[in-house]
């Protein structure tokens, strides 16, 4: 069984057709891209999966289960962690701060637990501060611990929100635009970053991206789509000489 099978999706926003008759199966540890010109559909897509919005029909199947009809905490809590194509970080929070409160839907003390800062309240935040140290030091940025992230560069807040992610231990992990914005310097860094925590956390990638550098480095399936339809799925050579892709996102020059 795939670990995201994806069937028959179809959503409308009032007469609008957004997403049409959608289908994907993603394998357990592969990185599969979802590319397509402005308004095609692909963060609707993204947004149906994590809950955001429910399908008007189709299923959406995560390990064996469906998802359609969950709330978007609910899909998280089962392992989809998503990031955004606009940052969604709490500015004024050190970047401490972001990766525990990312946690804070784990934590299974009460309420009088943390007014009384009982035993199992200690022993949790202790925990989550130890979880979002250990997520710092292991992609390189644990000097940003104490720093306010809306004092970081566009590239290091892509890479606080990338981890805030991981916090809560997704196996699918969405990535919406992860090197918008960024310098082709930062935009290296970032794809050796996706690379990187693929291996050592043993995720599943789903991403949305323009550059095509990116995508055809980084990915082993891509899927092409156009006023919400599926137009194109293969390898990245098989879309890269796609006649419909060429025509409808690629452009002559780009394949050149």
């Amino acid at each position: 069984m795939p670990l995201l099978r994806i069937r028959d999706l179809t959503h409308f926003f009032g007469g609008l057709k957004a997403v049409d008759n959608f289908e994907v199966r993603i394998e357990k540890g592969s990185i599969v891209g979802l590319i397509g010109p402005n308004g095609a559909g692909k963060s609707t897509v993204f947004n149906l999966i994590c809950g955001l919005y429910k399908p008007t029909t189709g299923e959406i199947i995560f390990n064996s289960s469906n998802l359609v009809g969950l709330p978007p905490h609910e899909v998280a809590s089962r392992g989809v962690g998503r990031t955004f194509q606009n940052l969604r970080l709490f500015n004024d929070l050190t970047v401490l701060n972001n990766l525990k409160v990312a946690q804070y839907s784990q934590a299974n003390y009460s309420l009088g637990d943390a007014f009384f800062r009982t035993k199992r309240y200690l022993k949790k935040e202790r925990e989550i501060e130890e979880r979002a140290y250990e997520l710092l030091e292991t992609l390189g940025i644990s000097s940003y611990a104490h720093q306010l992230t809306k004092n970081l560069s566009y590239g290091d807040q892509r890479r606080v929100e990338m981890v805030r992610a991981l916090a809560l231990r997704p196996s699918l992990l969405l990535l919406d635009e992860p090197t918008a914005g960024m310098s082709p310097a930062e935009m290296m860094t970032m794809t050796e970053l996706i690379e990187e925590i693929r291996e050592k956390f043993d995720l599943t990638i789903f991403l949305i991206e323009h550059r095509m550098r990116v995508v055809m480095g980084i990915c082993e399936q891509v899927l092409a789509i156009d006023f919400g339809a599926l137009i194109g799925e293969g390898t990245p050579a098989e879309i890269r000489n796609n006649p419909k892709v060429i025509k409808a996102y690629l452009g002559e020059e780009v394949m050149m």
